[in-house]
């Protein structure tokens, strides 16, 4: 029995609906659960496989109903039997990865079946008829349809072809994976196998996380692995990097400053990210003699710039030896990567921001991504971005690829109150503070645990007070960790940086 990479507790908690990702069963159905099986298996549109959970009832939106109905706890190995009996049944064979978890005092059987090595799969319609039918399955939103026609031809095409993040790196060995960072992974996800990874070898837990392949003679970690707990991805990606360039005269000037970030693709996401917010993001306030409000607008907005950035991280081909490069003008910010955008989305759709994949490149970059809740997936980000340029009232972004698709360009204009002083433009530069961010710096004065801020606020839901309060100050640069090296101590303390020290003293009145 396994243990999931993501907490099924907290998924049910939040009443997820049934997706393409997730669908839930109240019963055992060998015949229905077989061909969703299948479906996940074949991976249609490289979105990473999905999870079956038995036992958990719905309402009529598809929402998990609480508490769950169960499965009965003598009933588990009779399942768990004729599951295996059933899998040997799809071909080739398929099994899924099998963890039970308990959800308000109720037994569930969890399946995760991630996209299958030996693509297409075939299930029966029926797995105890005598005269069986084989058939090909897929997942068309929230359902298991079988592929006929033009899908199935589709599918067919997709024979043997494993998506690079999903292929065993031969060029490295297990040794290459990084322990900490696995567990770290696992922590803040919120993983069941969190709870006891520590009493495992780093091949049983590489395995449990499906980032290892090969025999146990021939072992081999998975791309995806190396990019996500390897300290030096780039020994096996070369470039698997984002450099970030800052031309102070424009791109035909000879002054700039550049700074590359390597390392496993979430940490050089989110650092980026952060050094781009703390050195090039400001908000310029435009004062009315008429009127008390003032008008007030980000140069760019942060949620635009960390869509694009995302997105460029999710898509770009580590195959490539290029890196990702964001540029920092005084008129625009532009990411480009390397290739463009899939052939399934019409050029003239990508350029108006209509872009939706049919299929994406790298299905288990985005598996981990979203678990991180780095990205939604399912082609939101190009919408985000053009929202948040609208929001900030900013001009529209600008996509750009070619006919070859050998490139991808986002461009992001500044906003009009910032591309020059005027007389009545009064320019103030200050990081993005939330009404949350606002109550936990007025509050921080020396150091606190994390347990003291979060009762001090009033708040019980330790990952809402995280995600909302305490990570966007640190990303912000106003709060910094006494031990940044030892994120999970238990003797972490929280204090203001300087940058936190000035907000407060600027908005000691507010």
């Amino acid at each position: 029995m396994a243990a999931l990479p993501i907490n099924i507790q907290n998924l049910l908690r939040h009443r997820t609906v049934e997706s393409e990702r997730i669908e839930y069963k109240s019963g055992w159905n060998p015949d229905a659960i077989v061909r969703t099986l299948c479906a996940f298996a074949n991976d249609f549109e490289n979105l990473g496989g999905g999870y079956i959970v038995i036992g958990q009832d719905c309402d009529a939106e598809g929402r998990p109903a609480t508490p769950p109905i169960g499965v009965a706890e003598n009933q588990i190995d009779k399942i768990q039997r004729e599951l295996l009996a059933a899998c040997q049944q799809i071909h080739p064979p398929y099994f899924p990865i099998l963890s039970i978890c308990e959800v308000d005092s109720r037994k569930l059987i969890v399946l995760h079946a991630p996209g299958g090595m030996n693509r297409p799969y075939k299930a029966p319609s029926s797995v105890s008829s005598r005269h069986k039918s084989w058939h090909y399955y897929i997942r068309r939103y929230s359902s298991t349809v079988e592929a006929k026609g033009d899908a199935e031809q589709e599918l067919l095409t997709l024979t043997a072809n494993v998506p690079f993040d999903d292929r065993a790196a031969q060029q490295a060995r297990i040794s290459d994976l990084s322990r900490p960072l696995m567990l770290d992974y696992l922590r803040e996800v919120g993983s069941a196998l969190a709870d006891y990874a520590d009493k495992l070898s780093t091949e049983e837990l590489a395995r449990q996380m499906n980032i290892l392949d090969g025999s146990p003679e021939c072992l081999w970690p998975k791309n995806v692995g190396l990019m996500f707990f390897s300290e030096a991805p780039d020994r096996f990606f070369p470039y698997s990097q984002i450099d970030v360039v800052w031309f102070h005269d424009g791109v035909d000037g000879d002054h700039f400053d550049e700074k590359i970030f390597k390392g496993p693709l979430n940490r050089i996401a989110r650092d980026s990210l952060s050094y781009i917010q703390r050195n090039y993001l400001h908000q310029t306030i435009l004062k009315h003699p008429d009127r008390a409000e003032a008008t007030r607008a980000w140069n760019f907005p942060y949620s635009a710039i960390e869509e694009a950035l995302i997105n460029a991280v999710y898509h770009r081909s580590y195959e490539e030896r290029e890196p990702i490069e964001v540029r920092i003008i005084p008129e625009e910010i532009t990411i480009l990567s390397f290739p463009g955008p899939d052939r399934s989305i019409r050029l003239e759709d990508w350029s108006a921001g209509r872009a939706v994949s049919r299929r994406y490149r790298n299905r288990r970059i985005g598996e981990f991504l979203k678990e991180l809740e780095l990205t939604e997936g399912r082609s939101t980000g190009v919408p985000k971005i053009l929202k948040a340029m609208r929001a900030n009232g900013s001009p529209p972004p600008v996509f750009e690829t070619d006919d070859e698709r050998s490139s991808c360009l986002v461009r992001l204009p500044v906003h009009a109150l910032a591309k020059g002083p005027a007389p009545e433009v009064t320019p103030e530069v200050t990081p993005e503070v939330t009404p949350e961010v606002r109550r936990m710096l007025k509050l921080l004065v020396g150091e606190w645990q994390r347990q003291q801020l979060q009762q001090a606020l009033g708040l019980k839901d330790d990952e809402h007070f995280r995600k909302t309060y305490l990570l966007p100050a640190i990303e912000a640069g106003l709060v910094q960790m006494t031990l940044p090296d030892k994120p999970r101590s238990s003797k972490q303390r929280y204090r203001l940086t300087s940058d936190g020290q000035q907000w407060l003293k600027m908005n000691a009145g507010n």
